[in-house]
């Protein structure tokens, strides 16, 4: 199984494919992190809205703040160039051109 991922990333050593997948856990705890003070400085807490309205709104400020984290956390660890390369597919994929 990681045989298949690597050759499909194009990577070629464990530590490397390791490293990615740290990014990606890094990235995504962050993002999630980083979002609840962000609503809590715009003035949107879960006290004072619906849940129905709170959670869409955090998942989409959530989405953006991961795109930047991406690229920077990966820039970090070694890996900017297939952080960017993966970024630019998933923006292409949304119909965002690069």
């Amino acid at each position: 199984m990681l045989k298949t991922i690597k050759d499909k990333w194009g990577i070629s050593s464990n530590i490397q494919l390791l490293t990615i997948f740290l990014v990606f856990g890094v990235t995504g705890s962050l993002s999630a992190y980083i979002s609840q003070p962000l609503l809590n400085f715009i003035g949107i807490d879960r006290m004072t809205i619906s849940s129905w309205l709170y959670w869409p709104i955090r998942i989409l400020i959530i989405f953006p703040i991961y795109q930047i984290l991406i690229v920077a956390i990966g820039a970090l660890f070694g890996q900017f160039r297939f952080f960017w390369e993966f970024e630019k597919k998933m923006l292409a994929r949304l119909g965002f051109k690069i």
